[in-house]
C-alpha cells in the first residue's frame, strides 16, 4: 500500500471485544476489509473483498418484501428457498439493511474515522490493563489500509495501550514501514512452505511473504518496537496439515527466525464458518471438511516441536473433534448427556 492511502478513513468489518486468541491477554480486535490472499480455507470470506457486501439472515427473515421496495436496483428476489441477491447489480447501498424490521440483511463493511475508532476501542482499556492485553489489527488484511492502520496503531501507542499487528505478509515493504513502527508485537502468518502449494491454496507463492518476514525480524533487532513476533500456521486438513509443511516451516524459524520467535501457533481447523459462505451465496470448497481430531493435532504438534525449532514455542490452539468412542465412554459415564455427538473439546 503506498503512502497515499487514507489516513483518516477506513473500511472495517468488525470490531471483536474480549478476544483472547489474537495475542497476549484479553485484546479487542478490529478487522480491516479486504484481503491481499484468497484463502481456500478463509474463515472470514467476508473479508476478502475490500468493498462493502451484503449478506441474509434467513432465520431473522419475516417475509415483509420491505428490502424489495426500497432497494434501487432491483437486486432482491424472495423465493421459496430464500432471499436472492442478484449481486451483479447489488451495489451494497445498505438501504435494504436500514430498514428491514428483522435483521435479516446486514451490510458488511463499515467507514470508520480515525478518532472515532479510537475512542471506540479504548473503551475496554480497563480490560486490558487488568490482563495485560490490548487491540489487535487483523482483517482481512491491515496493510492494504496501511496509512489508517498506521495511525490508528500510533494514536493507541501514544495512549499507553498495547498493540499488536496481525498479517498475512502479503503486502509491499511500504505498507511494513508504515505500521511496524506502531506496533508492539506482530502476528506473522505462515501458511504453506512450498510455493507452488502456497499458490493452489491462496492465489499467490509465499515469496513476498518470506522476504517480508525476514525484513520484519531484522526490524524487531534493530528497534525497540516491535519486540514480539509470533509465527501462526492454520492446520487444514490435506492442505497444511501435513507433517512435511510443518517440516519445512519449522526448519525456516530454526534457521533464520530462532532469536525473534516467541511463540509458534498451531490453528485448528475451524468449520463454524459455513454458513457464512451460504449468507454470501459463495460454495466453500471445505464444507464437508471434519475438525482435525486431539490425536491428529497431538502428532501434528509433536512433529513441528522435532523440525529443529524450541519446542517451548509450539502451541496447539483451537476445537478438535471426539472420536466416537470418545463420545460413547463421555455418554457411559454421563447418561443424562444428549449432546455428545455433537460436542467438540479444546485443546
Amino acid at each position: 500500500m503506498s503512502k497515499t492511502s487514507s489516513t483518516n478513513i477506513a473500511t472495517i468489518l468488525e470490531i471483536v471485544r474480549m478476544s483472547t486468541e489474537d495475542g497476549p491477554g484479553i485484546r479487542t480486535t478490529v478487522f480491516f476489509k479486504g484481503c491481499t490472499l484468497k484463502c481456500a480455507w478463509c474463515h472470514n470470506p467476508e473479508s476478502i473483498s475490500a468493498k462493502p457486501q451484503l449478506q441474509w439472515v434467513g432465520s431473522r427473515c419475516i417475509g415483509c418484501k420491505t428490502c424489495m421496495e426500497v432497494c434501487p436496483e432491483n437486486a432482491l428476489t424472495l423465493t421459496e428457498t430464500g432471499m436472492q441477491i442478484d449481486r451483479n447489480r447489488c451495489i451494497a447501498c445498505g438501504e435494504c439493511a436500514a430498514e428491514c424490521p428483522g435483521t435479516a440483511l446486514e451490510l458488511l463493511g463499515k467507514s470508520w474515522q480515525l478518532d472515532d475508532l479510537v475512542d471506540e476501542v479504548i473503551k475496554d482499556r480497563a480490560y486490558f490493563e487488568t490482563s495485560q492485553g490490548g487491540i489487535t489489527i487483523s482483517g482481512g488484511e491491515p496493510t492494504m489500509q496501511a496509512g489508517f492502520a498506521g495511525a490508528f496503531l500510533k494514536s493507541l501507542r501514544q495512549k499507553g495501550l498495547h498493540t499488536a499487528l496481525d498479517t498475512c505478509g502479503q503486502c509491499s515493504r511500504d505498507a511494513l514501514d508504515q505500521t511496524l513502527p506502531y506496533a508492539a508485537m506482530v502476528l506473522f502468518d505462515m501458511k504453506l512452505i512450498d510455493p507452488k502449494a502456497h499458490k493452489k491454496f491462496t492465489g499467490h507463492d509465499n515469496k513476498r511473504i518470506l522476504d517480508n518476514l525476514l525484513y520484519v525480524a531484522d526490524y524487531i533487532r534493530s528497534h525497540v518496537y516491535p519486540n514480539e513476533l509470533w509465527i501462526r500456521t492454520p492446520m487444514i486438513p490435506d492442505a497444511t496439515a501435513v507433517f512435511e509443511n510443518l517440516s519445512g516451516i519449522g526448519r525456516f524459524i530454526a534457521k533464520n527466525l530462532s532469536d525473534v520467535v516467541r511463540r509458534w501457533e498451531l490453528c485448528a481447523f475451524n468449520n463454524l464458518c459455513r454458513d457464512k459462505y451460504l449468507r454470501l451465496g459463495q460454495k466453500w470448497a471445505f464444507h464437508d471438511t471434519e475438525l482435525l481430531t486431539k490425536d491428529d493435532m497431538d502428532a501434528l504438534t509433536a512433529n513441528a516441536k522435532s523440525s529443529g525449532v524450541d519446542p517451548k514455542i509450539v502451541f496447539p490452539t483451537g476445537l478438535t473433534r471426539l472420536k466416537t468412542q470418545d463420545i460413547k465412554l463421555n455418554s457411559a459415564s454421563n447418561p443424562g448427556n444428549k449432546t455428545g455427538g455433537g460436542r467438540c473439546c479444546i485443546i
